[in-house]
């Protein structure tokens, strides 16, 4: 099946009342277990490949491209989205390799150079047919940068996104990135609010801290696109670990990378089902 456009995917989710999955590929075996899980539950998903993970491998281009064939072979409606990027030459390398949509991150800037910076690639983008996501209001727990206290306005949103032409905007509602447990307390009343104040789909960053009937209210609420990443990290170490107690002695990573790719899968084709609202 042809890599699918980013804004098909979430275009369709919005009308449906549904969230669309968007899961962090960290090595091969997460895009092909995300692959696997989306095929199992029959839905889209997205494929994220953030700055860090690039870092990570020491380039983009080997983890894009191994991403991109996964997704490029699935069964089902699959794109490929870079995640919180902060480098506008790391946005264009996305582009220049088939990316359908990028996360072009300026929430550490000030509103004005914010503003700014994302317009410039959004134009980029656009000449380009690729969707553009944003960030406004910092999103909590990333890298220790993000304060965990702010939401997002949503009358600045509205004039962020007026100003910017993005696709999509991220907002601070409640949830932080990294949590290990799924607490977090989020503010649907403003999850409402924004959704009526801007045109574009929203995404709700940080849904690892989400429990499942949140997640499934945060959609009702408003929320279109949900990042996860941190727990499917906790499900493939968890899977690891098990095999690693039960044979030390092994030697052979696909044997137990196996299990975790497998373990994965399993997770998000449930997520993908919550998100779907429990279907």
């Amino acid at each position: 099946m042809p890599l699918a456009p980013t804004h098909e995917i979430a275009d369709d989710a919005a009308g449906r009342v549904a969230g669309v999955g968007a899961f962090n590929v960290v090595q091969l075996e997460h895009a092909q277990a995300i692959v696997a899980g989306a095929e199992a539950a029959g839905r889209p998903v997205i494929l994220q490949i953030s700055e860090n993970t690039a870092r990570y491998h020491g380039a983009l281009e080997p983890i894009a491209l191994a991403s991109l064939a996964v997704a490029r072979a699935a069964s089902v409606p699959v794109a490929v989205h870079l995640d919180h990027a902060e480098s506008a030459g790391l946005v264009r390398e996305a582009v220049e390799l088939g990316f359908t949509s990028v996360m072009f991150d300026g929430a550490k800037l000030p509103y004005a150079e914010n503003v700014a910076a994302t317009r410039e690639i959004t134009a980029h983008c656009h000449s380009r047919k690729v969707w553009v996501e944003a960030e406004l209001g910092e999103v909590g727990g990333k890298d220790g940068a993000h304060a965990p206290g702010v939401r997002t306005d949503p009358d600045e949103a509205r004039d962020f996104v007026a100003a910017t032409g993005v696709d999509a905007l991220a907002v601070a509602v409640g949830s932080s990135h990294a949590m290990h447990t799924r607490d977090a307390v989020l503010d649907f009343e403003l999850i409402t609010r924004l959704r009526d104040a801007v045109s574009v789909p929203l995404v709700l960053h940080g849904s690892s801290g989400v429990g499942d009937a949140d997640l499934i209210r945060a959609v009702a609420a408003g929320m279109t696109k949900v990042n996860i990443s941190t727990h499917l990290n906790k499900t493939f170490t968890r899977a690891v670990r098990t095999y690693l107690d039960a044979d030390p002695g092994v030697s052979d990573t696909r044997k137990y990378l196996g299990p975790a790719r497998d373990a994965v899968a399993v997770e998000v084709a449930r997520l993908l089902r919550v998100l779907a609202g429990g279907s």
